[in-house]
């Protein structure tokens, strides 16, 4: 059992990573398109919007996630009758929810142009944008989306990640034409709608083929009714939290410093989220593993699971970090080609410490998830994103940038994280969790280490052209790593971790 979900882990990981690398790659390209074809304005309208869909989905109330737990049990158990009832009431869900996103999002039309009074294109539409935008949500609800969590729960992530590079790479394709040739951003949007539902459906009949038994009928008892519908209770404020967190920041830049800064701020934000999703496809890649241990594992196996995964994801951590030290401002300078693109050297490195304390946090919420500590973890979320948009708001008006980094690390930090691990350690590990803590500070300290020692170094090389750049990178990828190999081997998850990596390579040769 153990083999498999190191198998499992390692296809998905392998597959989703190279998504991701994907979907780093060509957006970035799209963006360089955006900004040098139709402006800066652009692109911080298109932020605009992501945020404010993003608030919208609230609607959907952790349903995917809860949905996708409850299938953990029955997969084992082969319960086929179980796993039916279950797809048909996400069917319903799901239909239900993109309804109301509807129809909230169309009441709350009047108020969208009052989030985005300045820098706002001429030639646009901000309510016909918004519309686009909301009909694309409305529709990956609604286009057989609930067929995807079979995947999910099969720890099949992997199919999912083929079938979004075909219809993705066409995506590309045509709104590359469309930014460059027709500098339309309607189309764009467009576009964008028609491959969301291609992918949706493509992904449905893939799903159906492989699992054929799996079809959206019969229903649940009411205990088992009962029982769904309480974790989507608890997820519900999990999802506040999230996207009060993921949001704010772009709305509160939006309304008080104007689109052209949230544009140059989510160049830098557009990077960094790059790096943390394609370290979140090994979460995704091990959560149903994870799952599926925590039902037939010890809490000391599970344990020692958490502290291998942490050291997988600090190590990537430390590394990504020392490269975004090194690279960030000369990367800025050489792609917007302007000196008035870039943030100050201290934003950096306040987006590095936020990069930090997010990891940190996603290594936890992952096992959290797995577990489904839901109901226990209910308040956590919601009263964390208070904290972060009450100091978002007092803070940008006297810090600015650095206000809105800062609101966010002070409210994980402080507020969210340990009552996090005090939930983790109490209902799942059931031990003290003052030695993971102190591992906690332990990485804090040799990465901070790592990337003062590193930038010191790296400094000396130019990065006032792309080859000085890449020779930066390059020497930073070897000082940190070798830095990191040095600091780290005394830790008892480094022979571990190597056994891991030895079998899976030996499996794959």
């Amino acid at each position: 059992m153990a083999d498999t979900r190191t198998k499992n882990a390692s296809r998905n990981f392998a597959f989703g990573l190279a998504l991701k690398a994907y979907q780093i790659v060509v957006p970035f390209l799209i963006r360089t398109a955006i900004m040098y074809y139709m402006g800066m304005n652009y692109l911080g309208l298109n932020s605009f919007f992501t945020s404010v869909l993003l608030a919208l989905n609230l609607a959907e109330l952790g349903v995917g996630s809860a949905m996708v737990y409850s299938m953990y049990l029955p997969i084992v158990e082969n319960d086929t009758k179980m796993i039916c009832a279950l797809l048909n009431l996400y069917r319903k869900y799901y239909f239900a929810i993109g309804a109301f996103i509807g129809a909230v999002g169309m009441a709350l039309s009047p108020v969208i142009p009052h989030l985005a009074k300045k820098d706002v294109p001429e030639d646009v539409n901000i309510l016909v944008v918004y519309w686009l935008n909301l009909l694309a949500t409305v529709l990956s609800y609604w286009m057989f989306a609930y067929k995807n969590s079979l995947l999910v729960a099969h720890q099949r992530n992997d199919i999912s990640s083929k079938v979004m590079l075909v219809t993705n790479t066409l995506m590309y394709v045509i709104q590359f034409y469309v930014v460059m040739g027709l500098k339309s951003y309607y189309v764009y949007l467009i576009v964008q709608i028609c491959t969301q539902v291609a992918t949706n459906v493509l992904t449905a009949v893939i799903a159906s083929k492989k699992y054929p038994d799996y079809k959206p009928v019969g229903k649940l008892s009411k205990e088992q009714m009962s029982a769904i519908n309480g974790k989507i209770r608890d997820l519900f404020t999990m999802k506040i939290g999230m996207i009060i967190v993921t949001s704010a920041d772009s709305l509160v830049i939006s309304a008080y410093l104007g689109l052209t800064v949230l544009a140059v701020y989510q160049n830098y934000f557009m990077i960094l989220t790059a790096v943390m999703e394609a370290i979140k496809v090994l979460y995704n890649s091990v959560l149903s593993g994870i799952g599926n241990s925590i039902i037939t594992e010890t809490p000391e196996k599970n344990y020692k699971d958490l502290k291998k995964l942490s050291f997988i994801a600090f190590w990537m951590v430390g590394f990504c970090a020392a490269e975004f030290l090194a690279l960030f401002q000369g990367f800025m300078l050489l792609w917007t080609k302007s000196a008035d693109n870039l943030l100050g050297f201290g934003m950096v490195v306040a987006f590095v410490v936020y990069f930090f304390v997010d990891q940190a946090n996603q290594i936890l919420i992952t096992f959290k998830d797995a577990a489904g500590i839901w109901h226990e973890d209910r308040f956590r979320p919601v009263i964390t994103a208070g904290a972060n948009l009450i100091l978002n708001v007092i803070m940008v008006q006297f810090m600015g940038l650095y206000g809105i980094i800062l609101s966010t690390v002070v409210s994980v930090v402080f507020v969210g994280m340990p009552w996090l691990i005090h939930n983790l350690f109490t209902l799942l590990f059931k031990r003290d969790a003052r030695e993971y803590v102190w591992k906690l500070f332990f990485y804090a300290i040799v990465i901070t280490g790592v990337c003062a020692v590193n930038y010191a170094i790296v400094r000396f090389i130019p990065d006032s052209g792309w080859l000085w750049l890449v020779a930066r990178g390059a020497a930073t990828a070897v000082i940190s790593n070798i830095l990191l190999a040095g600091a780290l081997y005394v830790l008892e998850e480094f022979a571990q971790v190597k056994d891991i990596a030895r079998r899976v390579i030996k499996r794959k040769v």
